[in-house]
Formats: C-alpha cells, sequence, structure tokens
C-alpha cells in the first residue's frame, strides 16, 4: 500500500515538475498581454495598430516549429533531440524581455528606427517560441504514455492558467505604478523565472541516446519524411496522407471557431447589454475559470477512466458548438441574466476539448518523427489563432461597424458561424484514424529505414 502510495506522488511530483516550462511561458506572455499592452499604448503612446501587430508577430512565425522539428528529429545535440533546443530557445527569449523596455521608450519617444528594433525583437521572440513549443510538447509526447498523457496535459495547462494569474500578483507587486525605471525591474526578472523554471522542469527528463541509438533516430527520422526544405516536407505529408489532412484541418478549424469570440465579447458586453467596463472585465476570467475546471475534470477522469481522447475531443467539441448557438441566441434576444453562466459552461466545454485535442496531437505523431509532427500541428494552432484575430475584427466591422446588421443580429450569425465551425471540425475528426495515421505514415520508413539505419550505425561504428 505505501509503495502504490509513494509511486502516485512520484508520479504527481514528475508532473508538477514537466509543467514548470509552463510556467516560463505563461509569464513571458503575461508580461506581453498584461503589461506591454497597456504600457505601449496608453503610458507611452503608440499606435494601437503597431503594438497588436508586434504581438501577433510570433503567429506568422509558427511555420518555424516545423523546421526546428525536423531539425531537432535529425540533428540531436549532445545525445538530446528536445533539451539542448527547449533550454537554449528559453534563454534567448528571456533575455530579449530585458531590451524589450528600452525599445517601448524609444517608439514611445519617436525615435528613428525604433519601431524596426521593436520589428527585430519581435520576430526574434516568435522564433524562440516555435522552437520552445516544438520542442517542449515534443518531450512531453517522448516521455508519457497514451494511458498517462491526457493527465499530465491537464496539470501542465492548469499550471500555464496559474501561473499567469501568479505574474499578475508579481507585477502589481513589483510595478505598483508606471514608471520607466520599475518597468525595467519587472522586465528583469525575465531570465532568472524562465531559466530558472526550464532548467528545474526538464533537467534529466529526457533520455540521452547512445551513439547507435542516435544513427538509428535519425536515419529513421530522415526516412518518415520526404527529402528536401522541411516546410515543403510538412506540405506533402499533408496533402498525401488523408488521416494527416483531415487532422490538420480539424485542428485549425476548431482553434479558430473557439478563439473567435475572445476579441468579440467584451465588445458584445458593451453593444448588446450596455454594460460598462467593470462588468465585462469579468467575462474572460469567468471563461478561463470555466477552462481551468474542465481541464481539471477532464484530468480527474483521464486518471480514473481510460476514456478514448477521441471521444473526449468530440465531446467537447459538440458542447461548445452547443454553448455558442446559445450565445448567439442569447445576443439575439438579450438575455442578459444568461450571458455569465453560458460563458463559464462553454469554458468547461473548451477545457475538455483541450485535453483531448492536445492528447490526440501527441498521438499523432510517428517514433522518431515526433518533432515534424508536433510542429505541423503548431502551425495549425497558430493558423486557426492568429486567423481568428484578424476575422473578429474584420467581421465586426463588416457587418456591425458599416450598419449592415444591428450588433444584436451580428452576433448571433457570428457565434452560430463558431458553432457551424466547431461541428464541421468535429465532423473531420471522425475522418481520422490515429492508428490508421501511425500505420500509413510508420510504412514508408519501413525498408528505407532499416537500410539506412544499417548503413548509419555501420558509419557510426566505423
Amino acid at each position: 500500500m505505501w509503495q502504490l502510495a509513494w509511486e502516485l506522488v512520484r508520479k504527481f511530483l514528475w508532473t508538477l515538475r514537466i509543467a514548470l516550462p509552463k510556467v516560463a511561458v505563461g509569464w513571458m506572455f503575461a508580461l506581453l498581454t498584461i503589461d506591454f499592452n497597456r504600457v505601449a499604448i496608453v503610458e507611452l503612446g503608440v499606435a494601437a495598430v503597431i503594438v497588436t501587430t508586434l504581438l501577433s508577430i510570433h503567429y506568422l512565425l509558427a511555420p518555424f516549429q516545423v523546421v526546428v522539428g525536423r531539425l531537432a528529429d535529425t540533428h540531436p545535440i549532445l545525445g538530446y533531440r528536445r533539451t539542448p533546443y527547449l533550454l537554449g530557445a528559453s534563454i534567448v527569449a528571456s533575455l530579449l524581455f530585458v531590451l524589450l523596455p528600452r525599445v517601448a521608450f524609444a517608439m514611445g519617444d519617436g525615435l528613428p528606427g525604433a519601431t524596426a528594433a521593436a520589428i527585430a525583437l519581435f520576430v526574434a521572440f516568435g522564433l524562440c517560441m516555435a522552437v520552445i513549443a516544438d520542442s517542449y510538447h515534443s518531450l512531453i509526447a517522448e516521455t508519457t504514455d497514451k494511458e498517462t498523457r491526457s493527465g499530465v496535459i491537464s496539470v501542465v495547462w492548469i499550471v500555464m492558467i496559474l501561473s499567469t494569474i501568479f505574474s499578475a500578483v508579481v507585477m502589481n507587486a513589483v510595478r505598483p505604478s508606471f514608471s520607466p525605471e520599475a518597468m525595467q525591474n519587472l522586465y528583469n526578472l525575465t531570465p532568472p523565472i524562465v531559466i530558472g523554471a526550464v532548467l528545474l522542469g526538464v533537467i534529466g527528463v529526457e533520455r540521452r541516446l547512445g551513439r547507435e541509438e542516435l544513427a538509428a533516430a535519425a536515419a529513421r527520422a530522415r526516412a518518415l519524411a520526404p527529402t528536401g526544405n522541411p516546410l515543403v516536407s510538412a506540405f506533402t505529408l499533408v496533402s498525401t496522407n488523408r488521416h494527416t489532412r483531415a487532422f490538420f484541418l480539424f485542428v485549425a478549424c476548431a482553434v479558430f471557431a473557439l478563439f473567435l469570440q475572445e476579441s468579440l465579447i467584451e465588445v458584445l458586453g458593451a453593444e448588446v447589454f450596455a454594460m460598462d467596463i467593470k462588468q465585462t472585465t469579468r467575462f474572460q476570467p469567468i471563461w478561463g475559470a470555466g477552462i481551468l475546471l474542465g481541464m481539471l475534470l477532464m484530468g480527474l477522469l483521464s486518471a480514473a477512466l481510460k476514456v478514448p481522447k477521441k471521444t473526449v475531443t468530440l465531446v467537447g467539441c459538440v458542447a461548445a458548438a452547443s454553448g455558442f448557438f446559445l450565445l448567439g441566441v442569447i445576443a439575439l434576444l438579450r438575455l442578459e441574466p444568461l450571458l455569465v453562466p453560458t460563458l463559464f459552461l462553454m469554458g468547461i466545454c473548451a477545457g475538455v476539448f483541450n485535453v483531448g485535442a492536445l492528447a490526440l496531437m501527441m498521438d499523432m505523431t510517428v517514433e522518431g518523427a515526433t518533432g515534424l509532427y508536433m510542429g505541423l500541428w503548431g502551425v495549425a494552432q497558430a493558423f486557426g489563432m492568429g486567423g481568428s484575430a484578424i476575422a473578429a475584427g474584420a467581421l465586426h466591422t463588416a457587418l456591425i461597424g458599416t450598419g449592415v446588421m444591428t450588433p444584436e443580429g451580428a452576433y448571433w450569425l457570428i457565434f452560430s458561424a463558431e458553432a457551424s465551425l466547431l461541428l464541421t471540425a468535429a465532423w473531420l475528426l471522425t475522418r481520422v484514424d490515429v492508428e490508421g495515421f501511425q500505420r500509413s505514415a510508420g510504412a514508408a520508413a519501413a525498408e528505407p529505414a532499416s537500410s539506412a539505419t544499417n548503413l548509419d550505425v555501420a558509419t557510426a561504428t566505423a
């Protein structure tokens, strides 16, 4: 009994440890979305369109995940395929934050070249985030099994959400009011927080591969993907494998539908229900609390019951679609008392979906090409999130800003479209067979990998 209890404690502590890099990610994005966004626009007077464009650059660089995934699969460093890339990118990303306040002040002063410097910083940050995302998700995929993966993912994302709350508390403590010195002191905390969290989280987690294992892994990785440019290879994988194509479209479509509301929900409160800023500020925390609860419940259920991940994802997808249909009716009929409870329930559905979808992404990989496929799914997520950010503003301007529709009718149409997209995503997922994908993707490497492995091993041991 004591041995079983200790084993459970050990697994829980390991899960908390592997979640620590999300503390680093949560801190960096909290600084950008909570602090930098506000300070640059309000205190420094930088045009909002410039600031929002800078913050969206990392979406445009998401395809780099495919490149780094392919690179890490085929070019390990000191016997490790994930840890060096993750740690190196985290160090560089954290150091960029030390420079960010000075660049922001220069932009506020209108100094020549300040905006170009900011673009360079955010491009570097976007590249680092692509490396971090692919390496970290690949590490989780390679160090967990199908039975424990959903629970680990739940804890990882709960830790990230909690780290965002923690970051906000630290910000208010370190910088109670704005001043250039206080902002610089706050951003100077980034390297120790990020590097410390990543070091504690990943050092010793990944098993170092021996010489022969490295040769075999590199040969298999090369055989599992078309030769040439990694982006071209990824496109070939999507276009030639129906399971890969359906899953890529599912991820992009579902993420687009789920995140389209993020930029509109507070505006809905003001335009349809005449709510003040204090009332609408509650919406995202309520949505986030629902996501947190949904992921927690799903993590507990995954630990107790072996619920198929595809089933979990489909349930979350269809339930969220029902919530969006209801949200559209609430806007159309101005049913204000139902707004907040519906947002909370939709958050729970989104949390359930997140756990199932993220676990599926890790299942939809092939041994030897984990980085490449995780990069591919990362690109699909980025396309969905980036597209939703652009579409939200475009739809609001086209439907409400031009006066074509009333706010009530426009939001009903937008939310109904989101629900329809989620149902389309669910249909796409029904066309995906994880085992079929792994068989078809792995078969391409069976013969070539065998001969290439023998050649590489012979070369390595010569």
